[in-house]
């Protein structure tokens, strides 16, 4: 019977491994090269709200202004013309904008200089943050007060209805700042019937007695946070909403405090389009006109100033807009078609079936701040028009002013209207001379770290020391390939920080594992013997060291925002590329070269 064979083979890895490792390296290669070939300054011509230029009529355009470029690509929703240099841009935006006739069309852009193979391979640069590429970025205050002031009123509506179903006479609500409601009664019965009332319709309100039978109705300060962090979720979702409408990408909009929004728009270089529509909060309502005498009611101005009586309850609000377009209508005067979702579809179409021959109003609003700070919400009726048919899910409303007006009305009715006025309450700008001031001097930290850390490998561990220089720069082609493949990864100012100390970390696991080496060899092991001893003893405290490294990774990149979150995630990716390099392609390496060395006498 023959005996099996159970000796170990010291330091041999499979060929898939290799294979593995070398497929790894490479993609990680291929998805890092864009990054060095930079970008190249740009011209965008949006699609949207009018016709796309050939680009023949372009490249006429830009000769009779002594402006060549490098090239004119023709995407789908938009052209774009690559320049030789940032000079030329503003030169080009006002040559083309004698060809668009809108400004709004054309924005300043950086597009990736990359070969095309590479960008349609799906290739593509490392996204740079604010502190970088250069861009602007705002800070937003959200009026959460106003959405107080909504509910009471919703409330103050709902009493006075109760007041007549219960026959209350002489019940009145009047509102007492932004989140308390005074209700005056005549009598101790009156004062228990509103406050069942209360009880089971909106409990979220607390009922105390006042002065004689009146009550004051105060919201929960549960409810308040509740409907404080609701709306500034669906104020960070609609401003992301926006940003997309806009067509600008890498953005970041998170939310910051209680009730601020930092938004962070790298790369645009061109902000009024940007702050025109970020700030703005327009929505539209459609309200019944009404006679005096007829029920609840509000007067608004139309847009001569003239008095407007409608309904104090819309018929119809923003929020079941899904689509809007601007056009020419059939009299050629501008339009917004609008399109709402199921359930607004079947309230205008049961609304107007009821009321055709009726006129119907369409509310503009908006909000802005006074001179004290205080938001001021501004009403105007844009157009009064009669019923003449049963109206559907489809409709279009006139009075929006101009072709640019209409287009800026449809783009935010597109985008959503906020539950909440927003206002700009910060403005910050970077220039893109002063990202490339921030690359070049973070990156001339990172070669120098990088040169005197290849140095001092090379000339302490010598031959081993080579392999280590090799994991180190395996290392870096490695996370700047997974920067740039990773979505939503931005690389900053602070992030180039986490380069450099990955760079320090990268070469501590390799050091570790040579210095148990070398302590292997004292003890009078071989070579061979060594190395396999010297990773599998070394790999616990490594392990160990990168695993709470990398919680405090996490942690900061749960809480932290904007520069502390790039920070973290070139230090939590630098830690899985220095383990996979420092370990894995070290010992690749060293078992090819050192793998079957029997040797006693190595001197490492």
């Amino acid at each position: 019977m023959r005996k099996k064979n159970t000796k170990q083979i010291l330091n041999h890895y499979a060929a898939w491994k290799y294979v593995v490792l070398i497929v790894t390296v490479s993609i990680m290669l291929l998805s890092a090269i864009p990054t060095w070939y930079g970008d190249n300054a740009a011209v965008q011509i949006s699609k949207k709200g009018g016709a796309m230029p050939t680009p023949f009529e372009i490249q006429k355009v830009l000769k009779e202004h002594d402006i060549d470029p490098l090239k004119i690509e023709q995407k789908p929703d938009k052209t774009i013309v690559v320049l030789n240099s940032t000079k030329q841009q503003t030169d080009t935006k006002a040559a083309l904008n004698t060809l668009i006739k809108n400004e709004e069309r054309l924005t300043l852009a950086l597009e990736p200089a990359a070969p095309m193979w590479l960008q349609d391979m799906g290739f593509e640069p490392i996204k740079l943050g604010l502190d970088l590429r250069g861009g602007v970025q705002f800070l937003l205050d959200v009026d959460v007060k106003q959405v107080y002031k909504n509910h009471a009123q919703q409330l103050m509506d709902d009493l006075r209805v109760n007041f007549r179903k219960q026959e209350i006479r002489g019940g009145r609500a009047e509102l007492k700042g932004m989140d308390q409601v005074i209700v005056r009664l005549p009598s101790e019965a009156a004062n228990d019937k509103v406050r069942q009332f209360i009880r089971e319709q909106y409990p979220q309100w607390q009922a105390t007695n006042g002065s004689a039978d009146n009550l004051l109705l105060t919201l929960s300060e549960k409810e308040k946070t509740d409907l404080r962090n609701l709306t500034v979720q669906q104020n960070l979702q609609t401003m992301r909403s926006r940003i997309e409408e806009l067509g600008i990408t890498e953005a970041s909009v998170q939310r910051q405090g209680e009730n601020r929004i930092r938004i962070e728009l790298p790369g645009v270089q061109d902000p009024a389009a940007a702050k025109n529509v970020i700030g703005a909060t327009a929505s539209l309502a459609f309200y019944a006109v009404k006679e005096e005498g007829t029920g609840s009611t509000m007067i608004l101005p139309d847009k001569n100033g003239n008095p407007v009586r409608v309904s104090r309850k819309p018929v119809l609000t923003g929020d079941h807009i899904v689509d809007a377009r601007a056009s020419f209508g059939e009299n050629g005067t501008p339009e917004v078609n609008i399109t709402l979702d199921s359930a607004g579809g079947k309230i205008m179409s049961d609304f107007s079936r009821m009321n055709v021959g009726k006129p119907m109003a369409t509310s503009y609003s908006e909000y802005s701040r006074n001179a004290r700070g205080e938001t001021v919400q501004t009403n105007k009726i844009i157009s009064v028009a009669t019923i003449q048919t049963q109206l559907g899910s489809r409709f279009r409303i006139t009075g929006a002013g101009s072709l640019e007006d209409a287009q800026q009305l449809a783009l935010l009715l597109r985008a959503g209207s906020l539950t909440a006025p927003v206002t700009i309450v910060e403005e910050r700008t970077i220039g893109p001379t002063l990202g490339a001031e921030n690359i070049k001097n973070g990156f001339a930290a990172l070669a120098l770290g990088m040169g005197v850390t290849l140095l001092f490998m090379a000339v302490w561990y010598r031959r081993l020391g080579w392999v280590a220089n090799i994991a180190l720069l395996s290392n870096m082609i490695m996370l700047f390939g997974l920067l740039a493949l990773i979505p939503g990864a931005v690389l900053t100012l602070p992030g180039i920080a986490g380069l450099v100390l990955t760079v320090g970390m990268a070469v501590d696991t390799n050091v570790l594992i040579f210095e148990r080496i070398r302590d292997m060899i004292r003890d009078g092991r071989s070579m061979a013997q060594a190395i396999d001893r010297g990773f599998s003893s070394a790999f616990g405290t490594i392990f160990d060291a990168n695993f709470t490294t990398m919680i405090t990774a996490v942690v900061l990149y749960s809480i932290g925002n904007g520069p502390i979150q790039g920070f973290a995630l070139t230090l939590g990716l630098g830690l899985l590329t220095s383990m996979f390099t420092g370990i894995f392609a070290s010992r690749a390496i060293i078992n090819l070269v050192w793998g079957r060395d029997s040797r006693r006498d190595v001197r490492v």
